[in-house]
């Protein structure tokens, strides 16, 4: 392969002899973060030390220190905490799901199964439900059943569309069941409902994820059930049985707590007053760790401040980490952050947000002005031996996406490979040991060299 400077023209905005020194850079910064330790012992510790951290639990707290701590060693020239009120749902111990019908020859049947209550769901109390089961394949589904489901519980047979070429997008049309399915399913006066959970994986772990209500209809519980129990229950809806089915969860709300955006900054040299914002969420949901949902997105923003304090890199513009508090089910986090930058006036220029995973890079999405997009398309190449090969239109984040909103703040999202994700996101399973090192480093080494060429060149 020909050196990356004999491949194409220079950047936008830049000159020949920038785009070579630009490519220097870029090897010099690979070299400095492939070599790090840093973003995956940052990892280990969250992980491992702190362990889940949904908003409003003791992990919420451990996690905020955990993050200031991080922020710090990285070498920020600034680290703050940015106080907010977050929702504090909680659990309250094991979900307990089990289902009943006659075999036949006439024996009665009792099968576990591995559930977890939706988040933010309303639990069912301590005696738990029994009621008859009734399988609703969609909405419309729903709509022509609408007579058989009340005071039954609603399953859902909602599919991971394997044929879309965008994960995101089936995890989009599935999770609308997640999302609303309560609330569709009360409106006809269901007692509960389970859904398949949020995920093509081939295994029994049950995803959980908010869930959201409408305030016309009554709030009932709900819950994702393991794919290989869902599939054989809802076999047996199908072949006819007749199944009664017991749900049990004690989840519930409490008063708002507070919580806290971890914030660690780089001041610039020459524009200190317009900010670039790099970051994930450093809530998760409750019965994993956390690791690429989105541990990965803390680590990686975290690094990106290290490597270019280390690289002896001057920005001129500041450049912030944000470590976002609740994400996973109230976003008071990000809202915070954008409405207190536009109460004080403060000029943001660009947002990053890595919220997809630690998987190999693959590009970023960009929501911006589209010859801003296409300006910043001529450093591709620069990325490419990178892994870094696409800059699509759309993209962002849950987090930033306040920023584009209230303020019209251009935003970015991190693009990796989304193959797995979905088998471990909102699971059990997404824990430490199922994200490499190396996935990891590239990602944020990515990230920088986005935020280094912004800093340097605009948009």
């Amino acid at each position: 392969m020909l050196p990356v400077q004999a491949q194409t023209a220079a950047p936008a905005g830049s000159t020949a002899g920038a785009f070579q020194a630009d490519s220097v850079f870029f090897r010099k910064m690979a070299d400095n973060v492939l070599s790090s330790p840093a973003a995956y012992e940052n990892l280990r510790v969250l992980c491992k030390t702190v362990g889940p951290r949904l908003a409003g639990s003791p992990g919420m707290y451990k996690s905020e220190a955990w993050g200031e701590k991080a922020m710090k060693e990285a070498g920020s020239d600034k680290v703050w905490l940015q106080e907010c009120m977050v929702p504090h749902w909680e659990r309250g111990g094991t979900d307990e799901a089990w289902y009943s019908y006659k075999d036949e020859k006439g024996k009665t049947q009792k099968i576990k199964l591995d559930v977890l209550a939706l988040g933010n769901s309303m639990g069912t109390g301590s005696s738990g439900v029994t009621k008859k089961a009734v399988l609703v394949n969609d909405f419309d589904d729903l709509e022509a059943k609408k007579d058989q489901v009340k005071d039954a519980i609603v399953i859902f047979n909602n599919h991971f569309n394997p044929r879309n070429l965008s994960v995101g997008q089936s995890y989009g049309e599935s999770g609308s069941y997640r999302r609303s399915g309560p609330s569709r399913a009360a409106k006809y006066g269901a007692a509960a409902i389970m859904i398949r959970s949020v995920t093509a994986a081939q295994d029994n772990h049950p995803h959980t994820g908010a869930t959201s209500y409408d305030t016309a209809y009554p709030k009932i519980p709900a819950a994702a059930i393991g794919l290989k129990d869902a599939d054989k229950l809802i076999s047996l809806l199908k072949s006819g049985a007749q199944v009664s089915l017991y749900y049990k969860s004690n989840a519930k709300f409490y008063p708002d707590a507070k919580g806290h955006n971890v914030i660690g900054e780089l001041t610039g040299t020459e524009f200190p007053e317009k900010i670039i914002t790099v970051g994930g969420h450093l809530d998760s949901w409750d019965p994993a760790e956390g690791a690429h949902d989105d541990g990965t997105g803390c680590v990686q923003s975290i690094e990106v401040l290290r490597a270019l304090k280390a690289m002896g890199y001057k920005p001129r513009h500041t450049i912030r980490a944000v470590l976002f508090a609740n994400e996973e089910n109230g976003l008071r986090g990000g809202n915070k952050y954008a409405q207190e930058a536009k109460a004080k006036n403060e000029q943001h220029v660009f947002a990053l947000e890595s919220d997809a995973g630690g998987f190999t890079p693959r590009g970023f999405g960009f929501t911006l002005d589209k010859q801003k997009l296409e300006n910043i398309r001529q450093w591709l190449p620069l990325f490419v031996p990178y892994g870094v090969y696409q800059f699509s239109n759309g993209g962002g984040g849950a987090d930033i996406g306040p920023l584009n909103r209230l303020m019209g703040t251009p935003v970015a999202g991190l693009s990796p490979d989304g193959s797995r994700y979905f088998d471990l996101h909102h699971a059990p399973n997404d824990v430490f040991e199922n994200v490499n090192k190396r996935e990891l480093d590239m990602g944020a080494l990515n990230m920088a060299l986005l935020i280094y060429m912004i800093d340097k060149y605009g948009l």
